[in-house]
């Protein structure tokens, strides 16, 4: 009978591929659109992710995310390395440059300023160079995407592709000379503009001139004390928030959902993707019961219980419903993989993902097969044979 309930659904070719790409878009758009929201909020907590040493973030407690910089003084350092439990603390910068080109081009910029003995916060991979060379004289590092974008300078040729910074190029950033002398795989940020490392000291003065400059503190905790323990002394002796890499992550992760429209219409799209592959879905496929009922009729006159047919019914629903799933994940796969392909912008999918998808799928061919089943269940025998 599940053969036969099998060759039914494949008879009508129209109806049965209008039911796989109506469940298609669905698992296609309810992928894809968490895949494009969880690469911005990559981007946008890769500055947290890439200082890998530190325990903690030390920062003013009003602070909502990690781009929302509340100078501190840089006596801040001192208070935090005397507390119990801190085994170093190190400053750190992050701001917006103006970086003039040699061309006369004018381009915004983010600044981070690392520990002028440790480099502690910078890039976990270089392309070129190396990051110890900070110490020379007017040292800059660019990141990869900055170098080979929006800081290239224009090929002399017409059509040729622009020319990528590389070491030993030098720009200005307010009126000061900046020598690029590595170039980083890692930096990139939802923004999209370059991202400029260079020591702390010398950051504040390629950034506009404050009375207090740092913005964050990074910490490791002691050995034998744990990081919870060390913050809690932090907060109580300095007034400072200090925050775990994954909490401060988190608290920005709960600001960009709330607060920046982007995100909200990812989650919109979502829901838009269910809903219409539902309704798409549940009308095809209560429209093909009502074209194959005769068939159904036959078999029941034959005695096929109704569980039997709700077997069959299940069976369709299900069918159409991995096809289209499958169909759709490898699409959204395709996608990010394309636009992953630039390095820029990399969309990933989760296990999670693709877990929500296939139940959302589950759903629908739930609530699909229950609209027909509810008719041929109540299907009399006799209908069939009326004239």
């Amino acid at each position: 009978m599940l053969s036969i309930a099998l060759k039914i659904l494949t008879g009508d070719r129209g109806k049965y591929l209008g039911l796989v790409l109506g469940l298609t878009f669905t698992s296609f758009f309810m992928a894809q659109q968490p895949a494009l929201f969880f690469a911005i909020l990559n981007q946008v907590n890769s500055f947290v992710a890439e200082a890998g040493l530190a325990d903690l973030w030390v920062m003013d407690s009003e602070v909502q995310f990690s781009r929302d910089v509340i100078p501190l003084s840089d006596t801040a350092v001192g208070r935090v390395r005397g507390v119990e439990g801190v085994g170093w603390a190190v400053p750190l910068y992050l701001g917006n440059a103006g970086i003039r080109l040699r061309d006369g081009r004018f381009q915004n910029a983010v600044l981070i300023g690392l520990d002028d003995t440790t480099l502690i916060g910078g890039p976990p991979e270089m392309v070129k160079g190396r990051l110890a060379d900070l110490d020379q004289p007017d040292g800059v590092v660019v990141n990869a995407d900055g170098a080979n974008g929006l800081l290239a300078r224009p090929n002399p040729v017409a059509g040729r592709p622009p020319i990528p910074l590389t070491i030993g190029d030098v720009f200005e950033m307010n009126d000061r000379r900046a020598v690029i002398v590595g170039i980083s795989a890692g930096g990139a940020n939802e923004t999209g503009q370059p991202t400029i490392y260079t020591t702390y000291t010398r950051a504040k003065t390629y950034a506009p001139a404050q009375r207090k400059m740092l913005s964050f503190i990074l910490v490791k905790a002691k050995p034998g004390f744990a990081p919870a323990t060390v913050a809690a002394n932090i907060s109580r002796w300095t007034g400072l928030a200090a925050r775990t890499p994954t909490e401060f992550e988190a608290l920005t992760t709960k600001y960009f959902i709330r607060n920046a429209p982007p995100f909200m219409v990812f989650g919109l799209s979502t829901v838009v993707a269910f809903v219409v592959g539902g309704l798409i879905a549940g009308q095809i496929f209560y429209n093909f019961t009502l074209d194959n009922l005769r068939y159904f009729g036959v078999m029941k006159a034959m005695g096929a219980t109704n569980r039997v047919l709700r077997r069959m019914i299940t069976v369709q629903a299900f069918t159409v419903g991995a096809i289209g799933y499958g169909i759709g994940i490898g699409l959204a796969s395709l996608a990010s993989y394309a636009m992953g392909r630039s390095g820029r912008f990399v969309p990933q999918i989760p296990w999670e993902v693709l877990v929500a998808v296939a139940l959302a799928v589950v759903t629908l061919c739930v609530l699909a097969s229950a609209i027909g089943l509810r008719r041929v269940t109540r299907l009399e025998p006799a209908e069939v044979f009326k004239a």
